[in-house]
This record gives C-alpha cells, structure tokens and sequence, in this order.
C-alpha cells in the first residue's frame, strides 16, 4: 500500500504535550492537552491546569506544543 493509504487509515492523535510557564513564579513544565487532574506547579504549587472534560482549562502561558 502507498503511505497516503495508511496515512487515512491510521488516524492521528488530537491531543498534545505543551510546555507551559507557570503564571507566579516562571518556572516551565510539560503538561498533557487533555490532564484528567489539576496539574500545579512544581515549584511554587500554583495550578497550571484544571480538567474540563475534555481539553483543559490551560492557566499558564503556552510556550511550545510537542506531537
């Protein structure tokens, strides 16, 4: 098979990693598109995150998204 037929078979994923700066202190993290669970910062423990049901509620500026 051609690798366009695969391409429409195999379907991609619509979630994402993004590299995210916390809002209080700076300090960068990965957090999932779609997290399940309120995500704080390491650091400092400001949440970064809150679970919407689907995509999540991103408080912290989005620097990077990673496939």
């Amino acid at each position: 098979m051609p690798e366009t037929d695969w391409s429409r078979l195999i379907p991609k994923p619509r979630s994402k990693f993004l590299l995210v700066v916390c809002n209080e202190c700076n300090n960068k993290q990965v957090v999932f598109d779609s997290a399940k669970i309120e995500v704080k910062c390491n650091v400092c423990g400001a949440p970064i995150a809150y679970p919407s049901g689907g995509k999540a509620i991103i408080t912290g500026k989005i620097v990077e998204a990673y496939e």
